[in-house]
């Protein structure tokens, strides 16, 4: 029998990429146990009514609405609290730069047992050049630091270990981001190249002004921890 899989997506102006994801997600993940957490983080746009009509269709779809904007890993964060029985549970982008089809990937090399964490680590030219080399030198920085691989991000699968430490990371001690949380369990960790795809429509779910102070209190974060 296979893991009881909880998905938990973060959501901010991502309308136009749910139906598809969910498409894609189900079509991924056909055979296995499976449930999609979608997390509204207080969007501005139609994502929490499209997320509303795709629940109602799909018994394997639940949302949760935050009333405030609280950001990408504390959504994450919420998300996975929403989702106590499952076994193993995935983040991963709604904007469909992160590929549903990589999820299984990622879930079956956790059941090898010999890690906590699977990361999808990044590949491709999926963001342009000066937000890459900016991105590349952070996450450097921040697997010296954490001794987590230098391609982690928040696509990953995790088990309830993992998920325990992310959850008292984030909640309870501040962490900006659910990938400090995997460092905090202490656990060992893989990495598989999945390569990103290109934004299908939109713009970035977190502005990238967002995303920069947001790794910078990572890294200060990951500093005072160490």
């Amino acid at each position: 029998m296979t893991a009881r899989v909880a998905v938990v997506v973060p959501v901010y102006r991502n309308a136009d990429t749910l139906p598809l994801l969910s498409e894609r997600l189900s079509a991924a993940l056909d055979g296995r146990d499976w449930r999609l957490r979608l997390v509204i983080d207080a969007s501005p746009d139609d994502s929490a009514a499209v997320a509303g009509e795709l629940a109602a269709g799909n018994p394997r779809i639940a949302v949760t609405e935050l009333p405030v904007n609280g950001g990408q890993h504390a959504a994450i964060a919420e998300g996975l609290a929403a989702e106590p029985s499952a076994e193993v549970w995935v983040c991963l982008d709604a904007d469909l730069q992160d590929p549903p089809e990589a999820v299984p990937l990622l879930v079956d090399r956790l059941a090898l047992g010999d890690v906590g964490a699977v990361f999808a680590g990044r590949r491709g030219a999926y963001e342009s050049l000066s937000r890459r080399l900016t991105g590349t030198v952070h996450r450097r920085l921040a697997a010296r630091l954490t001794g987590l691989p230098p391609d982690a991000g928040a696509f990953f699968a995790m088990d309830a270990a993992v998920r325990a430490a992310v959850l008292t990371a984030v909640t309870d001690e501040g962490a900006p981001s659910v990938v400090l949380g995997v460092a905090r369990a202490g656990v060992p960790v893989a990495s598989l190249p999945v390569v990103r795809d290109q934004r299908p429509t939109g713009t970035s779910a977190w502005s990238g002004r967002a995303r920069l102070s947001q790794s910078a209190r990572s890294l200060y974060w990951a500093v005072r921890r160490h």
